[in-house]
């Protein structure tokens, strides 16, 4: 469970491909111990566990489930990963929760910036719309954003210079894919009367 407060990147250094699997190997400025091998770790809003670590690399396996469901089947080496680390009992959560359990990959389809901040347009499949609610929360790349516009199978968020100082969201553009979480209690609500 995570609550979207993205605070660190890491850099892709290098992917294995197996099969129809993968390894990402990440290099990262977080300090990870070995106690915390086999933890749960978002990942551009995908939680992947931690498998390994050797000096400032963190290994992450990547199944054909994962790879077919975020966005991870097109990266490239050098592109930056938002992370953050799994919640700790009792301490402050300030975004909304995350499983890293994402439900859809969105295309940005406008990045319109007024001074600092930066408003950006996201296209929904028909089916998906239902989960959105105006100034209702949702993950975009692992960060918990607010949803200020709706327009007909697009969405849109407003984003401040401080998210866009610590995540990878300050390099999107027309064109871009992300993954997407909806709102959990969202959708558990909609699964009850559908």
């Amino acid at each position: 469970m995570f609550n979207g407060i993205v605070t660190n990147q890491g850099k892709i250094e290098k992917i294995i491909k197996q099969s129809k699997n993968c390894i990402l190997l990440l290099q990262s400025n977080i300090k990870f111990n070995k106690k915390e091998i086999g933890d749960s770790v978002s990942c551009n809003g995908v939680c992947l566990t931690l498998y390994k670590i050797k000096k400032k690399l963190i290994y992450f396996f990547l199944s054909k489930e994962t790879l077919r469901r975020s966005t991870f089947k097109f990266s490239k080496i050098g592109e930056n990963i938002n992370l953050e680390k799994s919640l700790v009992f009792g301490k402050r959560i300030s975004g909304h929760y995350l499983q890293g359990h994402v439900d859809a990959i969105a295309t940005i389809l406008k990045v319109k910036s007024i001074g600092k901040t930066s408003f950006v347009k996201f296209d929904i499949n028909k089916q998906d719309y239902k989960y959105l609610v105006e100034k209702g929360s949702i993950g975009i790349n692992g960060v918990s954003l607010t949803i200020s516009r709706l327009f007909k199978n697009a969405f849109e968020v407003t984003m401040i210079p401080h998210t866009l100082k610590l995540t990878n969201l300050s390099n999107l553009k027309k064109g871009d894919r992300v993954n997407i979480e909806f709102d959990l209690v969202g959708k558990y609500i909609n699964n009850l009367y559908n």
